[in-house]
């Protein structure tokens, strides 16, 4: 029985992934995994072609979609971890309380 190169995960893990770079980066731990998932397969192909079907070129296009995607997240991820080392804490809670004071104004104001 021959294995299918399915790609329908790699690109799920990679595209959730690139959503939750909003977070903080945190989308390195959903892309990451899909990159070596993807490379896995591909080279398992590469290394037994005739126990796999499907197509080897699309499951590299979906390892490159998956790098791309975890090259990002890594870096928002160490940006943040900069910015908040280096006193970027009190500057996001100032923003925030500014956007609440903005808030609270508007809402009695009504």
């Amino acid at each position: 029985m021959k294995k299918n190169l399915n790609t329908t995960l790699i690109y799920v893990l990679s595209i959730f992934g690139l959503l939750c770079c909003c977070l903080g980066g945190l989308g390195v731990f959903l892309a990451g995994p899909a990159y070596f998932m993807a490379s896995n397969k591909v080279k398992d192909a590469q290394l037994n072609p005739d126990d796999y079907e499907g197509d080897i070129n699309a499951m590299n296009t979906a390892k490159t979609v998956a790098l791309v995607i975890t090259i990002i997240c890594a870096v928002t991820l160490l940006y943040n971890i900069y910015d908040l080392s280096t006193g970027g804490w009190e500057k996001r809670q100032e923003v925030i309380k500014g956007f609440m004071e903005g808030y609270q104004k508007g809402v009695s104001g009504q």
